[in-house]
């Protein structure tokens, strides 16, 4: 198998018209013209569903899906502006981390990394 790149990215939510709105509005990513309950950044797509139309019990995604911004601060003050839950920023040494939560407690991480990769 050869995979040629991630194509969308499932984001768990019980109300799929606000986590569009909050994808729009607060981090700036736009509909998608093509599907309805979905908003894309350049690379990839986010597809909002409710596990609960599935008979599935709703749980935020914790692990986080990391959008890269020029400059972390800036963007976490937005979300936090906009109302949205700051969970914190971190440096690692190679990159600043922002932690934000998107209304249906989600984990986004807004990332820019400030060093180069270095091959192992």
């Amino acid at each position: 198998m050869q995979v040629e790149q991630v194509d969308f990215v499932s984001v768990p939510t019980r109300d799929a018209a606000r986590a569009v709105a909050w994808y729009r509005d607060v981090l700036g990513l736009h509909e998608s013209d093509y599907t309805e309950g979905e908003v894309e950044a350049s690379n990839i797509t986010f597809s909002f569903w409710r596990p609960e139309d599935d008979s599935l019990s709703f749980t935020p995604n914790e692990s986080g899906v990391a959008l890269r911004v020029a400059d972390v601060a800036a963007a976490v003050e937005e979300v936090r502006a906009a109302g949205g839950e700051v969970m914190g920023i971190e440096d690692t040494g190679v990159c600043h981390m922002g932690f934000v939560r998107d209304p249906d407690g989600n984990v986004i991480i807004l990332h820019h990394r400030y060093a180069p990769r270095v091959a192992r």
